[in-house]
């Protein structure tokens, strides 16, 4: 479905100007929202349970530390969303020790926490779980459904836009102050994609969720980046630091994509996997990046 397109066309009927309805769009993110339950007749992935894994891969493992199974999705099966280069077939397997990759979190971006995508036609197996290992998580089947997204100050709810823009980045922030259709841009998306509030236990594209006091993950790579500055430059001035910080900030949200986010069967722990749109479209899944968060 060209969803883009169609909401072109719906908002020049409402009159609102082409060049603000292109500008608010490229704030517009498709996502695929994953769950058991009757979504769809079409299954696309398993959660839990056991994985199949190529003939001779061994279970994936950190510090000799079989990683827990989430899920695996058949991406020939999975819904096309514009803007959102998944591969086109073969399948994608998350594996993800949340306690132990939180813990890690200054060691490393990806410490306890793997992708692995099996090209089409790869001879698989389900692998039995190492005896060392933790027990899996339920085993359900997955359907899929598209949804649409917008970024903290665009997102809909019952707050004004002055309290909705708390946690906006600059980008949003300046789209916000320049448009005169914001509100009518956003209750179009509404009014195309209504969506339900069913519980879904993966998502896939859209934006990153903020979970409880923590920083978003583009804020953690954006003062990581930061410091990374700071070793050469220490005598940076402050307002030249928070300048630099929040342009980054906005350059990372423009350039990352959540692979990956779910909750846990860990109690208060949340999974978030990370790639750069270009590594996604290369199919560079080794440069994922885990942002795992505690949810109190």
């Amino acid at each position: 479905m060209e969803r883009y397109g169609r909401f072109r066309r719906e908002a020049i009927e409402r009159g609102i100007p082409a060049d603000q309805i292109d500008r608010f769009a490229e704030q517009l993110r498709f996502a695929i929202w994953l769950g058991g339950g009757d979504r769809g007749e079409d299954v696309v992935g398993q959660s839990g349970g056991l994985p199949r894994l190529p003939a001779g891969t061994e279970w994936p493992s950190e510090q000799g530390i079989p990683l827990p199974f989430v899920a695996s999705l058949d991406c020939a099966a999975l819904p096309r969303v514009e803007k959102l280069p998944l591969p086109v077939d073969g399948s994608l397997l998350f594996f993800l020790d949340p306690e132990k990759a939180f813990d890690a979190c200054g060691r490393g971006y990806d410490a306890f926490a793997r992708v692995l995508y099996v090209p089409a036609g790869t001879e698989t197996a389900v692998r039995q779980l190492p005896s060392d290992g933790e027990v899996p998580y339920p085993e359900y089947r997955l359907h899929a459904e598209v949804v649409p997204q917008l970024p903290p100050g665009l997102e809909p709810d019952d707050e004004d836009m002055d309290d909705r823009l708390m946690f906006a980045s600059d980008t949003v922030k300046q789209l916000v102050g320049e448009l005169t259709h914001t509100e009518e841009l956003i209750a179009l998306v509404q009014d195309l994609w209504p969506t339900e509030t069913g519980l879904s236990s993966l998502y896939i594209g859209g934006y990153t969720k903020r979970i409880g006091g923590s920083y978003s993950p583009e804020e953690q790579m954006a003062r990581a980046g930061l410091r990374a500055r700071l070793e050469t430059e220490p005598d940076l001035p402050r307002s030249e630091r928070i300048r630099w910080r929040r342009e980054e900030e906005s350059r990372l949200i423009r350039e990352w994509v959540p692979l990956a986010q779910f909750p846990t069967e860990h109690f208060c722990h949340f999974g978030r996997f990370l790639i750069r749109f270009d590594d996604l479209a290369a199919g560079r899944f080794d440069r994922m990046r885990s942002f795992p968060a505690f949810t109190e």
